[in-house]
């Protein structure tokens, strides 16, 4: 299975970011990408920087403009197409919510972002609700793939619920980056530290990785913005970086994914069989004092 990762800059008006957006799956198609991920709320600026109600006009239904758009596209090019959208559920309620289109271009799964953060500029619990769908696998050709998005990505719970429920890669859809006052002194941990959690969920469960970003500085009127960061990654079951983008500019990784190592490294290092599924009973409390 080989897969493609668009890593892009967004801009302020969503549909040059659909446009270009498509641009950028077509390309990775030619290059024979089987499956193509675009990263977190790519249809717009990264809105969460601020508490403003005036940016839920961005949101749509899904079904709705957006996956008919990449739907028509992915039966075109008779690929996959994993799309990170603002969706407008009902009037009040909002979820963050990655789309599976399939071959013909048909909405195959829908995944609800679970872990919603709270952090400067990352104010997201002010738009989204927390996903209710659980945590989701899809078959999409040969492959079943799972689609987690950012926050998620630093929970080992998801991924391996992900992992149980059959998928084989884990895609994260993703708009992560630098405080640039926090840059010099914290910028090079915070980058390692998201890299080396990703990569040990490939490990624990023997999946692929993929996790595109977006890229680029978007300010913001409060303050110094946020640098995303880029990146773009994709792991092997062995937590092997098979290819990265740059930090800079825009990128699409194009990827063999041998799913035949899935087998490989789950007979070696037998992590599902040897967990103690009698004694986590307390992984369902919030602590254990």
């Amino acid at each position: 299975m080989t897969i493609g990762l668009v890593q892009m800059r967004c801009a302020v008006d969503p549909d040059a970011n659909l446009a270009a957006a498509a641009k950028h799956v077509r390309a990775a198609a030619r290059r024979g990408a089987e499956i193509v991920c675009l990263p977190e709320l790519f249809r717009s600026r990264y809105f969460c920087q601020a508490e403003d109600h005036a940016s839920f006009a961005l949101a749509e239904a899904i079904p709705g403009p957006s996956t008919a758009q990449l739907g028509k596209l992915a039966r075109e090019l008779g690929i996959v197409i994993v799309a990170s959208l603002f969706e407008r559920r009902a009037a009040g309620l909002y979820h963050n919510t990655a789309v599976v289109l399939d071959r013909e271009g048909a909405i195959a799964g829908t995944y609800r972002k679970m872990h919603i953060p709270d952090d400067p500029l990352f104010y997201e619990k002010f738009y989204f609700t927390p996903g209710d769908l659980g945590f989701r696998a899809f078959t999409v050709g040969p492959a079943r793939i799972g689609t987690l998005v950012c926050w998620d990505q630093w929970y080992p719970e998801a991924a391996r619920l992900t992992a149980l429920a059959g998928a084989e890669i884990l895609f994260y859809p993703t708009a992560i980056g630098w405080h640039p006052s926090e840059k010099r002194e914290h910028g090079e941990a915070q980058h390692a530290a998201w890299e080396t959690v990703q990569r040990s969920h490939a490990i624990a469960n023997g999946v692929f990785v993929a996790v595109p970003n977006r890229v680029g500085h978007e300010p913001h009127p409060g303050g110094d913005g946020i640098e995303f960061w880029g990146q773009s990654f994709v792991v092997d079951p062995a937590g092997r970086i098979l290819a990265r983008a740059g930090a800079d500019g825009e990128e699409i990784l194009v990827v063999p994914c041998d799913l035949g190592a899935i087998e490989t490294a789950r007979t070696h290092w037998p992590f599902l069989r040897d967990r103690r599924i009698d004694a986590y009973g307390d992984l369902t409390r919030r602590y254990t004092d």
